[in-house]
């Protein structure tokens, strides 16, 4: 059934209908309120192994034919959010290094005289 459903770009009719079952956001909210509940729907169990195969074969495709950005963490094996924020943090250090050193070449005095003729200090 996977296979056929994958072949012909379509699931069976019955396999498109879900349980839809009302869930309150949070225990503490008012039950009587419509707006706090959130509605999740149960699939059946064939709808999602037809989706695992086709993400599984989407994902082996864009890797075989290296259709994904090197900065890419998203839907990637072996990447994370904490990969992301480990590559930014090295950039934004690298900046912060690179503005410490032309602080540095800066002639304090010139500086100084520059912003008290401004009354900037």
């Amino acid at each position: 059934m996977v296979n056929a459903s994958l072949y012909e770009g379509h699931l069976p009719v019955l396999q498109k209908k879900a349980v839809v079952t009302p869930l309150l956001k949070k225990l503490s909210s008012d039950v009587h309120d419509l707006k706090n509940y959130r509605p999740v729907s149960n699939l059946s169990f064939i709808s999602k192994l037809v989706k695992r195969a086709a993400v599984k074969q989407l994902v082996d495709y864009i890797e075989v034919n290296e259709l994904t950005s090197e900065l890419q963490s998203t839907y990637r094996k072996h990447n994370s959010t904490e990969n992301a924020v480990l590559r930014y943090q090295q950039v934004t250090l690298r900046a912060l290094l690179a503005f410490s050193s032309a602080f540095d070449c800066v002639d304090h005095d010139i500086l100084l005289s520059k912003l008290l003729l401004h009354n900037q200090i």
